[in-house]
């Protein structure tokens, strides 16, 4: 089995605008995904999410630096899951998401790569490969109810 790449398309009922916002601004993506995030969206710059109560110290708290800001089509960044060190290539997955109009919504592309740079033993890289394989399918659903529930800046 390939656990190099994870890939999602699903519909929103929302405009590309919208849904670029619900995934570019922490406001609106702490709604949908982590417990917490913190973020510039501007590419080079650095944050974080938090998933878990922030202030315990089992909360898991990925870095991670923005690598493309296209409004309203493409956001992506490298992330070191499960948390760490700062976010290059080599060390980290890259996320992206890819917005395409249909009709009235959106269709989102979600990728994300890297697996195989990650150096992990096959069973270790299978089992990161699962995790975020069903991370994905849970937090990918709420962004789907969520963005159609937030009106773009004007």
């Amino acid at each position: 089995m390939n656990h190099e790449t994870i890939e999602r398309y699903v519909e929103i009922d929302a405009t590309p605008e919208t849904v670029f916002e619900v995934i570019t601004d922490p406001e609106h993506v702490r709604q949908w995904w982590p417990d917490d995030a913190n973020f510039e969206p501007a590419p080079g710059s650095t944050g974080h999410l938090v998933f878990g109560d922030p202030s315990s110290p089992d909360a898991q708290v990925p870095q991670i630096t923005i690598v493309a800001v296209e409004a309203p089509r493409l956001f992506s960044f490298r992330w070191v899951y499960p948390d760490g060190e700062a976010a290059i290539p080599g060390n980290s997955l890259l996320v992206t998401f890819e917005l395409s109009p249909r009709g009235s919504g959106t269709v989102l592309h979600l990728s994300e790569t890297g697996f195989a740079d990650k150096g992990w033993e096959p069973e270790v890289a299978e089992a990161e490969y699962g995790d975020h394989c069903a991370g994905w399918d849970h937090f990918l659903p709420q962004l789907v109810d969520y963005a159609p529930t937030v009106g773009a800046r004007a």
